[in-house]
C-alpha cells in the first residue's frame, strides 16, 4: 500500500512540474517566439526591442562579438531600413527548461531570405538563450547563436523539435 501511494506521489507530483512547464513554455511562445518573428518579418525593431530585457547580453559566436542591448538594436534599426527586404524566420529546440522565473532553451533556427521565390536562400544556426520574467513577461536575457563554421545545416533544423511539441520537454 505504501508503494501504491508514493507511486501516486510521484505521478501526481510529476505531471504538475509537466503541466507547469507547459505553462510556462507556452507563454515564452506566445510573448517571445511568436514576437520574436513578428518582428523579424515585418521589419520591427520596436516589437523586436520588446522582447529582449534591458541586461541584454547578445553574443554572436561567429563573429565573436558581444553587445548589450541598445548597440544589438540599433543594429537591426540600421538594418531593417529597407522596408523591402522579405525573409521568415523560424525555430525548433533541442532543450527547454522553465521554471516560473526563468528559462533556458537551445535550439536551430531558419532563416530565409526572398522566400517563396527562385532567389530564396536559406541559413541556419544553433542558438542558446537564457530567459527570465521581467514584471510578469518573459524577456531574453542572454542571447547566444553561432552557425558553428558553417555546419548547421537544414538537416539538423529537422532533427530538432517542434516549437509546440512541449512533450519532449
Amino acid at each position: 500500500m505504501k508503494l501504491k501511494a508514493a507511486f501516486l506521489v510521484f505521478i501526481l507530483s510529476t505531471t504538475s512540474v509537466f503541466a507547469q512547464n507547459k505553462i510556462e513554455l507556452q507563454a515564452i511562445n506566445t510573448q517571445v517566439w511568436s514576437n520574436f518573428t513578428k518582428a523579424f518579418e515585418t521589419l520591427d525593431a520596436e516589437l523586436f526591442a520588446s522582447i529582449h530585457s534591458d541586461s541584454l547580453i547578445r553574443v554572436g559566436g561567429d563573429n565573436q562579438v558581444i553587445r548589450r542591448k541598445t548597440e544589438y538594436i540599433n543594429g537591426y534599426k540600421t538594418r531593417w531600413q529597407n522596408k523591402t527586404l522579405k525573409r521568415t524566420i523560424s525555430f525548433r529546440f533541442l532543450e527547454r527548461i522553465a521554471n516560473n522565473q526563468s528559462a533556458s532553451e537551445r535550439g536551430v533556427y531558419k532563416l530565409t531570405l526572398d522566400p517563396n521565390t527562385p532567389k530564396a536562400v536559406s541559413y541556419y544556426g544553433k542558438f542558446h538563450v537564457i530567459l527570465r520574467k521581467e514584471h510578469g513577461v518573459w524577456k531574453l536575457l542572454v542571447d547566444y547563436d553561432s552557425s558553428e563554421n558553417q555546419t548547421i545545416d537544414e538537416t539538423a533544423f529537422n532533427a530538432a523539435f517542434a516549437i509546440d511539441d512541449f512533450e519532449k520537454f
